[in-house]
């Protein structure tokens, strides 16, 4: 699977904020010239991201962008998801097709591409942005979260 620059550079400005804002809103032209990325190119991701509630948009002078909630309360999987990244790795439209992805049936290894494009989502589901711009051990992280979230696992017994 290759994530294309959508989904890429949509998580680097969603982290830019977060390491930047102070409470205050960033502008586009602040992140573009940090991050390197095209301006207008950041116009089109931040009208996604704004629409699924990611961020929140202030007019006028001084004005830019500020992430809607925490960044603890934000994973990176819906930021992905926000700039209309699919998350799939079979060559299907839709990642576990019915359909098939050979003539109307499934190729052979279909459930291994499968399988591991739900370990990438459940992978990026588990890591939030503030993981990110904390630069914690992801794989850490993103395990401790799934253990913790898993009914009767020892993470969550005795809480």
């Amino acid at each position: 699977m290759k994530l294309s620059t959508k989904g890429r550079y949509a998580v680097m400005a969603m982290a830019d904020i977060a390491l930047n804002s102070k409470g205050a809103p960033v502008s586009l032209a602040q992140i573009a010239q940090r991050q390197e990325i095209s301006q207008e190119y950041l116009e089109q991701l931040f009208g996604k991201l704004r629409k699924k509630k990611l961020v929140n948009s202030v007019r006028g002078p001084g004005g830019g962008y500020l992430l809607a909630r925490e960044a603890a309360d934000i994973v990176v999987a819906d930021i992905v998801l926000a700039a209309d990244e699919p998350l799939t790795v079979t060559r299907c439209h839709d990642g576990d097709a019915v359909s098939g992805c050979i003539g109307g049936d499934k190729c052979v290894t279909h459930e291994l591409w499968a399988a591991l494009g739900r370990q990438i989502y459940g992978f990026l589901a588990a890591v939030t942005l503030d993981d990110v711009i904390a630069k914690r051990n992801l794989a850490l992280a993103a395990s401790i979260k799934r253990a913790k979230a898993q009914p009767g696992s020892v993470a969550t017994a005795g809480t």
